[in-house]
């Protein structure tokens, strides 16, 4: 059995899988997951999933999750990043370590547990797509759909790259897209209104932006204005200026509600979200899948990276998997095929010792 993952990781990595383009892996999946006799297979575009066997609907879902697509491989590798190649214990390949590893954890982790009677949970398999990107047809087309089946989860266990230790919180995204607007005149004269001046009250506005609440896991929501465009020319007083502001929320407010008191901040500019989707995720610290992590040894942290627990609103999320987050989108990925081997025996236990 041991070969018969590593292969499917190979031949994943073999496969070129970019963001909206993974029908090829998703492909592979199907048929991996048939040979192996997984179940009754299904797929959602690029989403391949399957049920555990006595599917209970007295009992909570569980839900395994990863992704095979991947980002385009940096101008920096110094290796074909499509050739799966063995070196000692460490396969190298874009998408080994984000997070083909943790896909094939899952699945051989599903494979062992399938047939389980006694398991608290059912369990559903899902290798997802656009994850890299967040893409409509991802987790975003896929949730709904199992929502549509009666099938939506209880609980997640994401598979992301994070030395096996049990990330429990993300924080959130917001990018908003900022105008202040003023008057134009004459530099010289000292006419107009100066939308770049506007602009700068806003933003150190922005600076010390302070909400009444903050997060018990996450702390305070942080603000960065990390763009900014104005002017004609030199002797023209602007009469409009943008910038751009990236926000990182928290669970303390929703990102609609963060938007909103945003907007509240500022005096002269327009704020514009660019998406509210992308949400803060956290679990808490007593919930069943983070005491049997613990349990099992794992440390708790907060990942600097977001994943599809951004779209996992309101589901109990941990993300836990092999190989380590600093490979994932650098010239030369790998994973270790130890680490792997890890994840599938931490994987079985940390299911098999649920207590709800």
């Amino acid at each position: 059995m041991g070969a018969n993952y590593i292969s499917l990781l190979q031949r994943l990595i073999s496969t070129p899988s970019f963001s909206r383009e993974e029908s090829a892996t998703a492909d592979i999946w199907e048929e991996w997951l048939k040979e192996n006799k997984a179940g009754e297979v299904k797929r959602l575009h690029n989403n391949v999933y399957v049920l555990s066997q006595n599917f209970d609907p007295n009992k909570p879902i569980l839900m395994l999750n990863s992704h095979h697509d991947t980002v385009r491989p940096a101008s920096s590798y110094t290796r074909d990043p499509f050739c799966a190649d063995i070196e000692g214990d460490k396969l190298y390949g874009l998408g080994s370590n984000d997070a083909g590893a943790s896909g094939v954890a899952l699945a051989m982790a599903f494979l062992s547990l399938k047939d389980e009677k006694t398991l608290p949970v059912n369990i559903i398999l899902a290798i997802t797509a656009a994850e890299e990107v967040m893409g409509e047809l991802g987790m975003r087309a896929f949730l709904p759909h199992l929502a549509e089946n009666g099938l939506t989860p209880d609980m997640v266990l994401v598979g992301e790259p994070t030395g096996m230790q049990a990330a429990i919180a993300e924080r959130g995204l917001l990018v908003l897209d900022c105008v202040a607007k003023g008057k134009s005149g004459h530099a010289a004269r000292n006419e107009g209104i100066n939308a770049l001046y506007r602009a700068m009250e806003d933003i150190d506005r922005l600076r010390n932006f302070s909400p009444e609440k903050t997060s018990d896991i996450l702390g305070p929501i942080k603000v960065s204005v990390t763009m900014i465009n104005c002017g004609t020319q030199h002797n023209v007083v602007p009469d409009k200026c943008s910038f751009v502001a990236d926000v990182r929320t928290t669970d303390a407010y929703s990102n609609e509600e963060t938007v909103d008191l945003l907007r509240q901040c500022v005096k002269w500019s327009e704020l514009t979200p660019r998406s509210t989707r992308v949400h803060a995720s956290v679990i808490d610290v007593n919930h069943p899948l983070v005491k049997a992590a613990i349990a099992l040894g794992k440390k708790t942290f907060i990942s600097p990276t977001t994943s599809d627990m951004a779209l996992m609103h309101d589901i109990p999320s941990l993300k836990m998997g092999p190989g380590e987050s600093s490979r994932s989108h650098s010239a030369d990925e790998y994973v270790c095929l130890s680490e792997i081997s890890d994840a599938i025996d931490t994987y079985i236990k940390l299911i098999k010792s649920l207590t709800l």
